[in-house]
């Protein structure tokens, strides 16, 4: 079974052993959004608890309690669930709302390599894009959530073509040049003459 950040696992296709690597996102990202759903929330229930326990009231804030922590824990749980599995045959991806996504080696067209500015900021942040032989968008990867290391291992296991962008772009400018690589809600409307 899988035990850390691209580690493979064997798997026997046909008599052939194949590598799967299984790459997941970075765990700091949960433990800094722990901490800020705590920092935020222990205060506010400390003294939700502190005026409403004298008054009897305090059974609506218990229940508002579990609930959140209710969806905490299925927020960890569906975090810790998310993965990428990449060999010579193909890419399967587990969002992190549970959907999964498999490709054939088949069906990808090429791999696009580029760095991407933040926003707002000058430092950039690179971004893979496995994309269809139709050029659809197959799976992304965003670098703050996988390593650079992760993204290369995509490229090495998959053999496809590889695009990459010398010089750093903005959303802006991915949006112009190739809008079908964002999210949906990523997308700005441009004119393509700009």
């Amino acid at each position: 079974m899988y035990t850390g950040e691209g580690e493979p696992r064997v798997r026997f296709n046909g008599g052939v052993r194949m590598h799967t690597h299984a790459l997941r996102p970075h765990g700091r990202l949960l433990v800094q959004s722990g901490l800020s759903v705590l920092a935020l929330v222990a205060p506010i229930s400390a003294v939700l608890f502190w005026l409403s326990i004298p008054n009897g009231t305090w059974r609506p804030v218990a229940i508002a309690q579990v609930v959140l922590l209710s969806i905490c824990g299925l927020a960890y749980l569906a975090y810790t669930r998310t993965i990428i599995r990449v060999d010579a045959e193909g890419i399967s991806e587990r969002g992190f709302m549970g959907l999964v996504k498999d490709f054939s080696s088949d069906e990808i067209g090429s791999v696009v390599l580029l760095d991407l500015y933040r926003s707002g900021a000058l430092d950039t942040q690179p971004q893979l894009f496995v994309t269809g032989t139709d050029g659809r968008l197959l799976v992304r990867m965003r670098g703050q959530y996988y390593s650079r290391g992760a993204m290369d291992t995509v490229v090495d296991q998959l053999g496809v073509p590889m695009v990459r962008v010398p010089e750093p772009m903005t959303l802006q400018d991915l949006n112009r040049v190739r809008p079908e690589l964002l999210y949906w809600f990523e997308r700005r409307f441009t004119r393509r003459g700009e």
